[in-house]
This record gives C-alpha cells, structure tokens and sequence, in this order.
C-alpha cells in the first residue's frame, strides 16, 4: 500500500479504446496502491505478459500554450477476447525538479465480449499537459486475470531559447490532466485599473481547408485558443464577439460589450454548424458567401459601439469574387481605430497568396498576422495590444487638444 505520502490522483485526461466507453474518475489525497501494481512502477521493467505496444508521444506545445504530451497503446485483438473483461492502465508521470512530487493517473475500460477469432488490434490513447521541464514516465496496464503490460519513458518539454519570452498557461514541473471540453468558462482576470480597452472580434469558426465537411477539434482549437489569448490581456476590459461561419453564410453567436466572452454559450452555438449540407436558397445566390462578408464587414466596421479595435481571425477565406472596395472604401474613410487580422493558416508555404479577409483588412490600412505555430499568437496578441493603447492614446490627446 502506499501511504503517508501526498499524492494526486487524476484521470487519464483522453483515452479510446476503439468504441468502447471508459469512465473517467479523478481521485486526490492520500490514496492507496495495489502492492503489486506499485511494485511494477517501482522496478521499471518492461513487461509483456498481455502483449501490447506502447509508443510514447512527444510534448508538443499547442495553441493554449500547454505542452501536450501522451501516448498510443495497441495490442491484438485476439489477445483480450473471449468473455467480457476490464483493462486498468495506472501510470505516473514524475518531474525530474520535483520527484518526490509525482502525479498518478488512472483508467478503468470496460471490454465487452469479443469473438475468439476476432482480427486486428485495438488502440488506446492517453493525453496529459505539462509545463516546461523533464519527467519520467511510469506506466503498466492489466487485465482481469492480472496480466500485465508496462514500459517506462523519459520526456522532455521544453522552448526554443526564442521562445523563452512567452508565458506558458502550466508553470515548470506541473503535471495535469488534458481537458477535452474546448469551450468551458474562463477564469476571471485582473484587468487594468484604468481606460480598459473595448475590442471587437470577428471570428470564422470555419475548417482550416474550405472544402472539408467538417469542423475538426483541432480548427476549434485554435480559433478558442485565439479568442482565450485575447480575453487574458489585462489590458481589454470590455469584448464584442461575432463569431459566423462563412460556408453556412450565417452569424452564429453576437455578443456586445461584456466583461468576457460567453464560452459556453459560443460552443453552444459552434456545435450547431452543419457543413457538408447545402441551403437550395443559397445554391440560387450566385455570390452569396462574398455578399455575407462584404456585409457583415460594413455593419461590424460601422457599428455605434465604437470600439478601440476590430480583430478578424480564422483561417483564409478564399472566394472566387473579391470584396467590392467601392463599396468598403466610404466605411474605410470613417474608421479611427486599427484592425488587424488573425490568419490562421498551418500552411503558409504551399498558401502564401491573400484571401478575402486580406484584402479588406488592407483597405482600412489593417494590420495581418499569420499564425501558424504557438509562438505566432503570443507575439501577435501582445503586438496588437501595444498599437491598440497608442492608438487611444493619440485618439485621446487629439480629443482634449481640440478642445
């Protein structure tokens, strides 16, 4: 039994055994060990007695500025068939700074009948987040019978010395579960004591490719990841979200003016998107997708909230007419505060050329950002901040020296 020692227990953050469900339940304090089990962590040997291939993932630093880390478990189907059984997988993952400190993690999989003949593998997969720092890695799997699977790993987050400037969301040596819920409620943050900023964001909560058929976790990841960077500067106080898809033609969620954008309810209304289905009125309109953004471009730019800045993001809208600048150019002449454009394009060497959003950034003498990596954001977010209070600076000493 383990005992007398601080421990935290978590689940096991995303993990799939091909459609089998598996119950996630996190435990914390003092917890107790299956002796044996605690002696396969503790001896770090490799064991095969239920076959299994456990190939160990790189941390990879994502978009919310967490180092993603985990591992892929595969192992024949015919190994675990017969009558129904429960795979326990039990890993710890231990900071090198802090190895008296490690986080457990543990998952219980329900395994229903399978055919003695059954071909093929299954697979499982485990995610968890990590601040910047080395650990070590143990981890073992059983079954019902008590077979055994384990193997041990050491791994390494760390930033490229360029990078050093960013401000990670886990400090060094943290270890915690991976949230699968994108859009959950933000933490509140200490803005600014005085003139907070009003922004305004247009997001395009759109595939990274126009022809997909579908949003996949990973475009919404960093189009929240974007928004998340943007409700974090202490700087903006008050937030304006149009989030719209271009494809559907349509605003999916408005938001005027609040103290932080409503994640939930936007994910709410993300959820709802349907690609892949065609509106027959729609099919009618021969330049419907460039109609729906030259107008919702005007109205937003035009609008009485009058915000400190406009902030576009998403990933490139190409469409086959451009904006019409005579009709932007009169909108463009009114406008006293600067936009920018957030691109999100994971591929800007074989998609360098400018998109639709571009070109209409341009004419009301925007700024663009072309955000492909992690480090792209947080430079771009803290760029846009420094012109943004210039800009009310000056709006603000021209005001009072007219007056």
């Amino acid at each position: 039994m383990l005992t007398g020692s601080r421990v935290r227990w978590q689940a096991a953050g995303v993990l799939s055994l091909a459609c089998w469900a598996s119950a996630q339940t996190p435990m914390t304090g003092v917890v107790r060990i299956n002796s044996s089990d605690m002696a396969i962590l503790e001896t770090r040997d490799v064991r095969k007695d239920l076959p299994c291939t456990v190939t160990p993932g790189k941390p990879d630093l994502g978009f919310d500025l967490r180092f993603h880390s985990g591992f892929d478990v595969s192992f024949p189907l015919s190994d675990i068939a017969g009558s129904e059984n429960q795979l326990t997988i039990l890993f710890r993952v231990i900071p090198d700074a802090h190895k008296d400190d490690p986080t457990y993690f543990v998952q219980h999989l329900h395994v229903p009948q399978i055919e003695e003949n059954a071909k093929g593998d299954a697979t499982i997969n485990g995610l968890f987040d990590l601040g910047e720092g080395s650990y070590h890695v143990d981890w073992m799997m059983r079954d019902r019978t008590e077979r055994v699977c384990s193997f041990y790993w050491d791994s390494e987050a760390a930033l490229p010395q360029k990078d050093k400037a960013m401000e990670l969301a886990l400090p060094a040596g943290m270890v915690e579960r991976a949230s699968v819920e994108q859009f959950t409620e933000e933490p509140p943050v200490e803005r600014a004591p005085s003139a907070p900023l009003n922004i305004k964001v247009l997001v395009n909560f759109a595939p990274q490719y126009m022809d997909s058929t579908a949003l996949r976790p990973i475009d919404t990841m960093a189009l929240v990841t974007m928004l998340r960077r943007i409700a974090r500067e202490p700087q903006f106080g008050k937030f304006s979200l149009v989030a719209f898809n271009i494809q559907e033609e349509k605003v999916l969620y408005r938001q005027s003016s609040a103290e932080k954008f409503d994640f939930p309810a936007l994910g709410d209304a993300v959820s709802k998107i349907k690609l892949g289905t065609v509106d027959l009125k729609r099919l009618s309109q021969k330049h419907g997708e460039m109609e729906f953004l030259s107008d919702l471009i005007k109205k937003e730019i035009s609008g009485d909230d009058h915000p400190d800045a406009v902030i576009f993001a998403g990933p490139k809208i190409m469409l086959d007419d451009s904006v019409p600048e005579e009709e932007l150019k009169p909108f463009a002449a009114d406008v006293d505060f600067p936009v920018f454009y957030v691109n999100y394009n994971l591929d800007p060497v074989h998609a360098p050329w400018k998109d639709s959003v571009s070109h209409a950034v341009k004419l009301f003498r925007g700024t663009e950002y072309t955000i492909s990596r992690p480090r792209d954001l947080w430079f771009a977010v803290s760029e846009m901040v420094g012109r943004i209070v210039k800009s009310k600076h000056g709006r603000i000493t021209t005001t009072a020296s007219s007056q």
